[in-house]
């Protein structure tokens, strides 16, 4: 909406890759690949994923299984723990959450999952998506076939 404020020039060479739903891989647990089918729904809507996106797709949701599993453990058992020797101690679970966390901040703003960084993507409005030009493409070549049989 605002073009390019900053000015830089664009690169009019930028490859566009098929926009397409990449495989989920197998490595994931099942919390990363209900994940995984939450975002690629979302993001194959707009025709923002495609099969280049699979590794950086496939690390935030790993990252954010093990965040969900660490935050598990901080709500059982708190963020401060007893050590071996008896002292209070930050839970171990914290830092895993925190860093799980920093990982998915950093690719989150790569596919535009946060509202800053979705200020950056440009995506054409929905009714000039490729899937629906498809789709009505097709309707209009059926219709035709449909009038010329009968």
């Amino acid at each position: 909406m605002t073009g390019n404020p900053g000015k830089r020039p664009l690169n009019p060479h930028e490859p566009r890759p098929e926009p397409a739903l990449p495989e989920c891989p197998p490595q994931l647990s099942p919390v990363a690949r209900q994940e995984w089918l939450r975002l690629t729904g979302e993001l194959s809507k707009l025709n923002l994923v495609t099969h280049l996106d699979r590794g950086a797709l496939a690390t935030y949701c790993a990252a954010y299984a093990l965040w969900a599993e660490a935050m598990e453990q901080i709500q059982k058992y708190g963020t401060m723990v007893k050590s071996p020797t008896g002292y209070p101690i930050q839970s171990p679970y914290l830092s895993i959450a925190n860093r799980q966390a920093e990982m998915m901040m950093r690719i989150a703003s790569e596919f535009g999952f946060t509202p800053a960084s979705r200020s950056r993507i440009s995506a054409p409005p929905p009714d000039q998506l490729p899937l629906l030009e498809l789709a009505s493409d097709e309707y209009g070549e059926e219709k035709v076939e449909e009038e010329d049989g009968g």
